[in-house]
């Protein structure tokens, strides 16, 4: 009996160091083929995993992945090119133990250093790629680290290609001091060198991403996007806490956090990756992309644009317009109808392939404003549009249209990315005016806007705004300091609201119907005072269901207003926008 004993006590000892037990009269399964989640602790097939991009399948948590893995499952197979793979560190300080530290990483992981770098093909687009990889010293970043990526960076401005780098990292690394935090100004540098040539820079942010790496290279891209639930900081939660003696609350530095604050464009799930990279990289290319489906429905556009001039005549006038309305008070109340097609709403119509990016990389992201890279008829553009929502639920999550300053600091952020891709930037302009709250005053809303039109107005590339509801004082030009500006046939477009206008001017806000009729504010009024340019007839009541009966006639004026703008020079497009403000 004790010799039984002993032998059960032996056998279970070494199951335990060689098998994942599944229940008491279960067969043990060996080591290799299950894994315990070491988030939702869930017993898991290792195999599941990896062909499920190593995402847990029963809670969805995201475990990391090593560097070539990661190139694999985003790169076209086989177009990988490794760069400096034998570059490997020494021990700049003498820090003792350091030195076998690397070998016994070396040998363990087959990496000489934490970050693989080269060259790669994403859906047929060549691009520079750098994968940090935490099973090296957590990824940290030594004087190595920093030279490979410097290098991959120089390279790739010399080669005119862009970059994309992964991120994972603990931070700068400790056994190598003051050497390793000068590789944050060297990295950056790099990055600067490669942006004045015009080349994208996108970082994907993974777990966990913090310190030195978070206050370099990883919060530097032109695009930000990170995986889901990642941890994403300067200082670690453990840090903050024992510093400020404070409990953090849950998700704070998480991904959804960030981009909650403004600092991250998108997060994107990891089987999703590969396909959004891709886009983003065909969207800055030189090629145009119009697919067979998109040339069938711009062949259908085309006629009906076509057919739509035709009805409405060329020279599009006051005199154009329905009759059906009243007087300006009647336009007011269309301007604010519920039911009337909201910013999303045009951009759903006339462009394809959308992608929306977030935030003002400096506080918040302003759901009041809409913005990112679209195509239209196969050229990118860069799109921005105020957004009230349909429903009660939307219409408070976007602040009812009314921007607060991070939001145009949003809009103005991917204005400046346009410029800088040389994209022609179109604005759909719809808002009772900024956000006048106590927090808008403390984040600066009078210098949001007027940095705006100070940008705007110098802006190398293409600007149209199109006011489709209210255009309200200068919530609404902080958008519209543009080539051309067109609106509605019932939008408006003021220096305050009329209820605003009488309350100031008569000290009688019942008066706003009166106000309407002399503030000028209707599209006719300011199509002849030389304001806007263009007038688009509406629907008699225009709703989401007869937006195409717009969209049609927008279409077109579009095609026309990209085919003019864009074939001037830098200099002449900004002196003309210059002038376009300078007669008014």
């Amino acid at each position: 009996m004790k010799l039984d004993n002993v032998f059960k006590k032996t056998r279970l000892s070494s199951a335990r160091k060689a098998y994942i037990a599944l229940g008491h009269n279960r067969p043990e399964v060996p080591e290799g083929l299950l894994r315990k989640c070491n988030k939702c602790g869930g017993a898991i097939i290792a195999e599941d995993v990896k062909n499920g991009y190593y995402i847990c399948p029963k809670c969805g948590g995201y475990f990391r992945v090593h560097a070539y893995r990661r190139i694999e499952m985003v790169g076209d197979e086989g177009t990988f090119e490794e760069w400096d793979q034998d570059l490997a560190s020494v021990n700049p300080l003498h820090y003792k133990g350091y030195e076998e530290k690397l070998a016994g990483l070396r040998e363990k992981t087959g990496l000489k250093e934490a970050v693989v770098t080269g060259k790669v093909k994403i859906q047929g687009q060549e691009t520079v790629i750098g994968v940090c990889d935490g099973r090296f010293m957590m990824s940290s970043m030594g004087h190595v680290v920093g030279e490979k990526i410097t290098r991959a960076v120089e390279r790739a401005t010399e080669e005119k290609l862009p970059v994309i780098l992964f991120t994972c990292s603990g931070g700068a690394r400790m056994q190598e001091g003051i050497v390793s935090l000068m590789q944050m100004a060297k990295t950056s540098a790099a990055l600067k060198r490669h942006s004045d040539a015009g080349l994208l820079y996108v970082t994907v942010l993974t777990d966990p991403t913090t310190g030195g790496v978070t206050a370099s290279f990883a919060m530097l891209g032109d695009i930000i996007l990170a995986e889901p639930g990642a941890l994403i900081g300067f200082a670690g939660p453990r840090v903050i806490e024992q510093t400020i003696g404070q409990k953090l609350p849950k998700g704070f530095q998480r991904a959804e956090f960030l981009v909650e604050h403004g600092f991250v464009d998108a997060i994107v799930e990891r089987p999703k990756l590969r396909e959004t990279l891709g886009e983003i990289l065909r969207m800055h290319g030189n090629g145009e992309r119009i697919s067979e489906e998109e040339e069938v429905e711009t062949a259908g556009t085309d006629a009906a644009a076509a057919k739509s001039a035709e009805d409405a005549g060329d020279d599009q006038t006051p005199l154009h317009l329905h009759n059906h309305v009243a007087d300006a008070w009647d336009r007011v109340q269309i301007s604010r109808m519920k039911d009337r097609p909201v910013g999303t709403d045009y951009i759903r119509a006339l462009f394809t392939d959308f992608i929306e990016f977030h935030g003002d990389r400096y506080y918040k992201d302003d759901k009041a404003i809409v913005g990112g890279i679209a195509y239209f008829h196969g050229m990118p553009v860069t799109v921005i549009a105020q957004e009230k929502g349909t429903n009660t639920k939307e219409n408070i999550e976007h602040n009812f249209g009314m921007p607060s300053p991070d939001g145009y600091r949003k809009a103005l952020r991917l204005m400046k990315q346009a410029e800088k891709f040389g994209r022609p930037v179109i604005c759909f302009v719809d808002t009772p005016g900024a956000f006048c709250g106590l927090e808008a005053e403390e984040r600066g809303q009078g210098e949001a806007i007027a940095r705006n039109l100070y940008e705007l107005s110098g802006l190398k590339v293409p600007v149209l705004s199109v006011v489709i509801g209210e255009g309200g004082s200068g919530g609404a030009l902080a958008m519209a300091v543009a080539d051309e500006v067109w609106m509605l046939e019932n939008s408006i477009y003021s220096i305050l609201s009329p209820e605003g206008f009488a309350s100031i001017l008569w000290k009688d806000s019942s008066k706003a119907k009166e106000a309407a009729d002399v503030m000028k504010l209707t599209a006719g009024d300011l199509f002849e005072l030389g304001i806007v340019e263009y007038v688009f007839q509406e629907p008699s009541h225009y709703t989401v269901q007869n937006l195409k009966e717009v969209a049609v006639q927008m279409d077109g004026k579009i095609r026309e207003f990209l085919e003019q703008y864009g074939s001037m020079d830098q200099a002449a497009l900004v002196e003309h926008r210059y002038q376009r403000f300078r007669q008014m």
